[in-house]
């Protein structure tokens, strides 16, 4: 048997482990983003001045900051400063979720703005609070309306995820560089690690387009309105 695949066959248990780490950093850092997006987009478009003023600020910092150096700055700087002991996995969750928390907002804050503003009137008129009517009728709206848009945020998640190598997480780069940098076998082993991570982006793909076609909302399409 050639010794590249012999190393593949022996290293593969290793690299899966580091599959299941990638895709627990990516499924806990769109869950976060997402719960961060929410909340930022309904600040940016019901809030007051100041509120929407240091969202916004928000967002620009994370959209305009690559995220190697976020995940430089939070696991070397922010987190050690302020005595949060989080590992490599848990800190590269926080900053992707973080990172992808400023685009998602504007992802539903735009599906937000797109639903007819009659119906908050409406919803006003039939004696519900502000909180309610978003609660209850703007944000299921939303959130229906920005799944094809939101699911573009799990590949730009996956593949940023491997940048946590650099900080020591244990994913599928970390793992892939630990064996090929004492096996030498560098080009079958990459070869598998982007394998690897097709494997996760077809998976996840093909499981956000079933939620997607599952909780379409009746006459809407892709293009909008039919």
């Amino acid at each position: 048997m050639p010794s590249s695949i012999s190393t593949v066959i022996d290293a593969l248990p290793y690299l899966m482990s580091g599959f299941f780490n990638t895709a627990a950093i990516v499924l806990a850092a769109m869950f976060f983003g997402l719960l961060l997006g929410v909340n930022i987009a309904v600040g940016l478009v019901y809030g007051n001045r100041i509120l929407r003023f240091f969202l916004g600020l928000y967002v620009w910092f994370f959209r305009g900051v690559p995220v190697l150096v976020l995940l430089f700055l939070f696991y070397f700087g922010l987190f050690p400063y302020l005595n949060l002991p989080f590992n490599a996995l848990v800190s590269v969750s926080l900053v992707l979720g973080m990172t992808t928390g400023a685009y998602q907002a504007n992802i539903f804050k735009g599906a937000i703005l797109a639903l007819p503003h009659g119906q908050f009137n409406a919803a006003s008129a039939l004696g519900m609070s502000h909180f309610q009517t978003i609660r209850t009728i703007i944000l299921p709206q939303a959130l229906r309306l920005s799944v094809p848009a939101w699911s573009n945020e799990y590949s730009i998640i996956l593949k940023d995820s491997a940048l946590a190598f650099v900080i020591g997480a244990p994913e599928i780069m970390a793992r892939t560089q630990f064996v090929a940098s004492r096996t030498y076998q560098h080009l079958p082993l990459y070869i598998v690690a982007g394998l690897l991570y097709f494997l996760l982006t077809w998976l996840g793909v093909a499981a956000l387009r079933y939620f997607e076609q599952r909780v379409q909302i009746p006459g809407y399409s892709h293009h909008g309105l039919q």
